[in-house]
């Protein structure tokens, strides 16, 4: 499943193409994905689009009545084609635009989701997630209060979206790395000293993987418009078995809420 930084990198990848430009019509081939498409979905017909909003992993975009709201799910990516350009096979959903290009959904396991949010309300599926992790919101305050009475191990609490959102597994490994706190440990024995060392950890990971993905993914009209998972340095994500890189002893791998884990038995504590 494409995590926070792929979902934000494909929204900086469309955004150009859409905003400023009219949806003039919403053709859905395959409504039944995760949920039915709406039919206020398909009735937007000439409206502007204002902008193209991120909340969590769901993109926005934000029209006079409401906003399309559009989820990846486990296979889910976006492309911009000309108008006409025929579909193949597993592309569901377009969204034509008044300059001529069109915004296509392909979603080979039908994970993914085209929902609607009427002006003025929130979706139930965004009405309870937990602060973006680059906004201010996110702090260390906001996170000692939530670890605090929770004894479930301390990974899987910051990859719980009411606790903050976007943290999955990829960057979960890579932050409590870099804090130097074993995935392991109770969220509730986390000192201190490490909640001031892990908020800054996850916003700058985050960052710099959307900074990297922003730089691999030149033009979302060009290849099949699909950013996956970047080419970046990980220190321990998908190195189980393998020296660390800052102290040279074996990585461990276990799995932790049914996620691959890895972890340094002497850097992390």
């Amino acid at each position: 499943m494409p995590e926070l930084p792929e979902v934000e990198v494909s929204r900086q990848g469309i955004s150009p193409y859409l905003e400023d430009h009219h949806l003039v019509q919403v053709i859905a081939r395959q409504r039944q994905l995760r949920w039915w498409i709406p039919d206020e979905v398909l009735a937007q017909l000439n409206q502007p689009i204002l902008s193209v909003t991120r909340r969590a992993k769901y993109l926005l975009i934000q029209l006079p009545l409401g906003d399309i709201v559009l989820h990846l799910g486990m296979s889910g990516h976006l492309k911009v084609l000309p108008k006409g350009t025929p579909a193949t096979k597993h592309d569901h959903v377009d969204l034509v635009l008044s300059s001529g290009m069109t915004l296509r959904l392909n979603d080979t396991r039908r994970f993914g989701a085209v929902l609607w949010q009427p002006k003025g309300e929130v979706h139930p599926l965004l009405a309870k997630l937990g602060p973006e992790p680059l906004s201010d919101s996110f702090n260390i305050e906001q996170l000692a209060d939530a670890f605090a009475k929770r004894s479930t191990a301390v990974k899987q609490v910051l990859m719980d979206n009411h606790v903050v959102v976007g943290v999955g597994n990829i960057y979960a490994n890579e932050a409590l790395f870099k804090a130097g706190i074993l995935p392991t440990k109770p969220a509730k024995e986390v000192s201190l000293q490490q909640l001031e060392a892990l908020v800054p950890v996850i916003k700058t990971t985050l960052a710099e993987a959307i900074k990297q993905g922003g730089t691999t993914l030149k033009d979302f009209s060009q290849a099949d418009g699909k950013p996956g998972y970047f080419a970046q340095q990980l220190l321990v994500y998908g190195r189980g078995a393998k020296p660390c890189m800052a102290c040279g002893i074996i990585l461990n791998e276990i799995r932790l809420g049914q996620r691959s884990t890895v972890f340094c038995s002497h850097c992390q504590h």
